[in-house]
């Protein structure tokens, strides 16, 4: 099981405006969700391969446990790029995907800019969502979620502060205990577990093109190259 991680011992440079706009928009498109139906919304907003491709709006889509639906989306379908970036198919989902964006966002738009953040983010979340419609072209199962997006700033938080420790949790079994791991190895170790165990139902193409996008961009959207990390304030009990 990869860690879960809590913090990281990079001190809070200003107000970390569009990290925080980023969660609190989800959030919302989330409540909206409930509103409207969180299987409709994913419907009607999520991003469909074959209809991207195919240059469709609407048509029967067999859906698990309903059967076959008329579909019409909301939308015109390229926009679905888009929104699909903002939409998740539960709360476990949304929260899942905004933890990791609340730990790792601060450090990469404060090394950014809070422009160039927003412009990566997006750049991000849409070169993983096209990696997952090429992995896929012809399926008509929806898309959604901000983990590719995320999946970005995780290789760019791993280019920039490389040494950085993030204090986890790390529950193996019955053995609960905290580790400090470096961030190279953290969210290397997370890259790795995409590629060879990736979860039922998880567009892990999109996580791997995300995470690949992040470092291509870093060098782009940063002012400067990896940054020191000031002296820590504990001591590591797992990587070096």
């Amino acid at each position: 099981m990869i860690p879960l991680p809590l913090r990281d011992n990079l001190p809070h440079r200003g107000w970390p405006a569009v990290t925080l706009g980023i969660i609190v928009v989800n959030a919302l498109v989330w409540v909206l969700q409930l509103g409207h139906g969180v299987n409709l919304s994913v419907l009607d907003y999520g991003l469909i391969p074959a209809w991207l491709l195919g240059g469709l709006r609407d048509g029967p889509l067999i859906v698990q446990g309903i059967g076959q639906v008329w579909l019409h989306q909301e939308v015109p379908v390229p926009l679905t790029l888009v929104t699909s970036m903002f939409m998740h198919a539960s709360w476990l989902h949304l929260i899942g995907n905004l933890w990791f964006l609340w730990i790792f966002g601060d450090s990469v738009e404060a090394a950014m800019g809070p422009v160039k953040f927003a412009l990566f983010y997006l750049a991000c979340g849409l070169a993983a969502a096209t990696a997952q419609v090429l992995s896929a072209t012809g399926s008509t199962v929806p898309v959604v979620g901000a983990s590719g997006a995320i999946a970005g700033v995780l290789g760019a938080y791993a280019l920039l502060y490389p040494r950085a420790r993030v204090r986890c949790l790390w529950i193996l079994i019955i053995f609960v205990t905290f580790v400090d791991v470096r961030a190279w190895l953290l969210l290397g170790f997370w890259f790795v577990s995409q590629l060879l165990l990736p979860g039922p139902g998880v567009a892990w193409v999109a996580h791997v093109g995300g995470f690949l996008t992040g470092l291509a961009l870093v060098a782009l959207f940063a002012a400067r190259g990896p940054r020191r990390t000031p002296p820590v304030p504990w001591e590591p009990r797992y990587g070096s």
